[in-house]
């Protein structure tokens, strides 16, 4: 495809309900019964475009709810699929966030009797074989495991006519863009497509340009941070002291994540926390995917209140109502202190994202402020220190972020 032009357009108008952007009132019923009645700004910005069958760019980071602001024109614009043939596919980096846009989509496709399926690779290929054949509208998968169907000749992409490309820039980072070339390429035809990043910069700007016609281009508050309302906090700990510091943070709060830097190292702290009457689990590579699936469930559903994961196995996890990320290991980079930290803050809450600082980190920690753009003390506490119970109170400074 040659070289488009891109459209900047902005649509901020304040608007009360999901019907006044022409969603269907099935559609607009079933997410009211969820408790969700007043669209966001990323869905108010898109979903209109989207709906009159435009090709469209959104930035927005994790958290602002970007499922739905592509999950409901695609479904609303879905058409029922033959055998094999889906009509619309959205393309995820990871299995974790594959079943959870299609546990958010499932239910919106079902007002209007259409079928979702989910592909990924970690999970019994004969069973998602079986589930294409039933003739799934939509299908949400990862590349790796849809391009071995396409191949296997169990799927074919002939009949779609609706594409989305989700976390584009996840995607790149993580190797997969030569792969979702790959499947775009199989497209044939006239279609749309919806691509979302938090970055539309580098290679994801040549995404745009080879697969999108004119896109109607939104982005959230361009010069904003890229993780709102969260407050930051730098602690200096002891080393024998440090596994006691996260379990009293965690235990202040309904839901936490702690990041480390190794698999090894995420079972012991998960094993230390859990000693420590805190219930934690650990969620990684080299878990078998059924184990993986079932932490993240309960983690989901606050069954669990803490998970300890790497940044690898994290990377899927897109759970709202988390309250407090933990880095027990400081980030390499302020990429990877903002992903993690994204973890929280979501869909307008609050969230605090604290990082554990030893004493021989402290010169890379404050390096790292610097690329973040903050200048915050690194408070030196113990385990029995009141305030680890409330983080967001004891700093005059919780503002700056």
């Amino acid at each position: 495809m040659a070289p488009v032009s891109i459209r900047q357009t902005d649509r901020r108008t304040v608007t009360d309900s999901f019907r006044d952007l022409g969603v269907d009132t099935t559609i607009a019923d079933a997410l009211e019964a969820k408790g969700i009645a007043t669209p966001f700004p990323i869905q108010r910005m898109t979903i209109p475009d989207s709906l009159a069958g435009r090709d469209v760019c959104g930035r927005a980071k994790t958290g602002s709810g970007k499922t739905l602001a592509f999950g409901i024109p695609l479904v609303q614009r879905a058409t029922p699929a033959e055998a094999r043939r889906p009509t619309g596919i959205v393309l995820v980096p990871t299995r974790e966030l594959a079943l959870q846009v299609y546990g958010e989509l499932k239910p919106l496709a079902a007002t209007r009797d259409l079928t979702v399926v989910a592909i990924y690779g970690g999970a019994s290929m004969e069973d998602q074989i079986t589930a294409l054949a039933k003739s799934a509208s939509i299908v949400v998968a990862t590349p790796g495991r849809l391009i071995d169907l396409v191949e296997r000749k169990e799927v074919s992409l002939a009949a779609v006519d609706k594409v989305v490309v989700d976390e584009a820039d996840r995607m790149a980072d993580m190797g997969f863009l030569p792969q979702v070339e790959w499947l775009l390429r199989q497209i044939d035809g006239r279609h749309q497509t919806l691509l979302f990043s938090a970055t539309l910069d580098g290679v994801v700007s040549g995404l745009i340009r080879r697969y999108q016609t004119d896109p109607a281009m939104h982005e959230l508050d361009a010069s904003a941070p890229t993780v709102e309302q969260l407050h930051h906090r730098f602690i200096t700990v002891h080393e024998m002291d440090k596994v006691k510091v996260a379990a009293e943070i965690a235990r202040a709060s309904k839901r936490t994540i702690i990041f480390v830097r190794t698999k090894f190292r995420c079972d012991k702290v998960a094993e230390r926390i859990s000693a420590l009457g805190v219930d934690a689990q650990a969620i990684h590579g080299d878990l078998r995917q059924t184990a993986r699936e079932k932490v993240l469930n309960k983690f989901t559903k606050g069954d669990l209140p803490v998970l300890v994961a790497t940044d690898v196995a994290a990377r899927g996890i897109h759970v709202d109502d988390v309250e407090t990320v933990i880095h027990y290991d400081p980030p390499d980079d302020h990429k990877s202190y903002l992903h993690r930290s994204g973890r929280t803050a979501r869909a307008g809450d609050t969230g605090v994202a604290v990082t554990l600082v030893l004493w021989n980190e402290e010169l890379d920690v404050k390096r790292l402020q610097s690329r973040l753009g903050l200048d915050l003390p690194l408070v030196e506490m113990f385990s029995n220190d009141e305030r680890l119970k409330d983080l967001v109170a004891w700093d005059g400074r919780d503002s700056v972020t």
